[in-house]
């Protein structure tokens, strides 16, 4: 006899289950929290001989379903969980006019037999594992520390191109700090060289001494110059200059701090660095990997493995008719990123995925889709070897093992690609999309607007 507790997950509400036998409701809307006292009083209700005859599904929802998943799972529960986007489709089948959380729960105890493939088995802590919730942490804050940086940018320009060029474009933390301090250039001024000499080379440990110290006053100097007396309140400026730059030093003091804890926290999920051997995986990527990831076994299949990271297109068949589109975008957008970065960097080195690079750019593909098709073949292999616990091993086109020397020379050699054929293929791609939107032009009302130039010539003579 098999039991199912479907439960809808509230965030700030109670949540609601339904338990169901062999696809019977047995009873439907219990309300309940996520307090042990609640927990306990439904698990009474489930009156359930065997905890392996229940299967609990739920649907994830911010990090609130983690708990009541742990708590099922250590009472030796199956837990199972179900995509958002595939329950919403379900849910307007099942019910067209209503939405609440009832039904919902009566929509999951069903979803079993339903639907039993788009049900995933929980593994894991998911958002709760520390190393898959650090690095999309830090992630977060390099984003936060780029939008940042461009703001600074742009105020920074105020002052003319000579700031510009002599604190560069990576604002280090010496950069940052004389901008917190000294973004005024009436201040650099009466600060004078020497005194400013000082302040850098403390700031920097000796990368900038005096003759920074020097094209920072000239550099001010100039600033008045351009704005002239009454052109500019520079006190104002420097204040929100300030604030960036001290924006930007928090977050780069936290970035460096996750950055150690990352560190750990790999080495722990990773003691035989499997991840960080694949080619274009450097610290940051083999963490964000193995993290996101998690446990290589939970998937049924490399082919599983590959459409969770969303790279896989879309595709629509109806007899003999096949179209792929777009990628599905269904999985998670960090793992995506760093694995077409890694992909991007793994064909400079590695000769078989150079070899499939040049297939796919000599068939007038763009880059970025040729990187996806390589990004799911770097899933494919690390997962792979995750799940055999053996590193990743270079080789070439005819299986050879090679150093990663080697394979930087080879992939030189035999795959590069000619800018002319690129460029080329570009203008073809480009042709082909005119040719598709004049068609779609010539297939509207004679009155509908188009980007084509009017004919200003008469259809016809005018006879007096």
């Amino acid at each position: 006899m098999a039991f199912t507790l479907g439960i809808d997950i509230a965030v700030r509400a109670a949540h609601q289950a339904t338990l169901a036998r062999d696809g019977a409701t047995v009873w439907r809307g219990r309300k309940f929290w996520t307090r042990p006292s609640d927990l306990e009083r439904l698990w009474t209700d489930l009156d359930v001989a065997d905890p392996g005859e229940l299967t609990v599904v739920i649907e994830p929802t911010r990090n609130a379903w983690i708990v009541v998943a742990e708590w099922f799972r250590r009472r030796g529960a199956r837990v199972v969980m179900v995509p958002t986007t595939q329950s919403a489709d379900l849910r307007r089948y099942y019910s067209k006019h209503t939405k609440n959380d009832r039904i919902d729960s009566e929509l999951l105890a069903r979803l079993p037999l339903l639907h039993p493939d788009g049900l995933r088995e929980y593994s894991g802590q998911g958002p709760a594992d520390a190393l898959r919730r650090l690095v999309k942490q830090r992630s977060t804050m390099v984003k936060r520390r780029v939008a940042v940086y461009a703001r600074l940018d742009a105020l920074v320009e105020l002052l003319g191109p000579s700031w510009y060029a002599m604190l560069g474009s990576n604002y280090g933390l010496a950069a940052l700090e004389f901008l917190a301090r000294y973004a005024d250039p009436n201040t650099v001024i009466r600060l004078g060289q020497a005194r400013l000499s000082r302040l850098l080379i403390a700031r920097s440990r000796g990368a900038w001494r005096e003759d920074h110290a020097a094209g920072l006053v000239a550099a001010a100097r100039e600033t008045l110059a351009l704005w002239g007396a009454d052109g500019m309140d520079f006190a104002e400026l420097a204040e929100d200059i300030a604030h960036e730059a001290e924006q930007a030093l928090f977050l780069t003091r936290q970035i460096k701090q996750i950055d150690e804890r990352v560190t750990n926290l790999y080495a722990d999920a990773d003691p035989d660095g499997i991840v960080a051997s694949a080619p274009g995986v450097g610290p940051v990527t083999s963490a964000v990997i193995a993290g996101r990831i998690g446990d290589p076994h939970r998937f049924t299949s490399l082919a599983a493995v590959r459409a969770s990271t969303g790279l896989v297109p879309k595709v629509s068949q109806s007899g003999v008719s096949k179209v792929e589109s777009s990628i599905t975008k269904a999985g998670d957008p960090l793992l995506r990123e760093v694995l077409c970065h890694a992909a991007d960097q793994a064909r400079k080195v590695d000769p078989q995925i150079a070899a499939k690079y040049q297939r796919l750019m000599a068939g007038d593909r763009h880059h970025d889709s040729a990187i996806c098709h390589l990004a799911t073949l770097m899933v494919t292999r690390i997962v792979a070897c995750m799940r055999n616990g053996q590193p990743y091993t270079l080789r070439d086109v005819d299986g050879t093992p090679i150093t990663e020397a080697e394979g930087r020379a080879i992939v030189k050699e035999r795959y590069a690609i000619d800018q002319k054929n690129r460029v080329a293929a570009a203008g073809r791609r480009m042709q082909q999309r005119h040719r598709q939107a004049a068609g779609r032009e010539s297939q509207e009302s004679q009155s509908a607007p188009t980007s084509q130039p009017a004919n200003t010539k008469p259809t016809s003579r005018h006879v007096a």
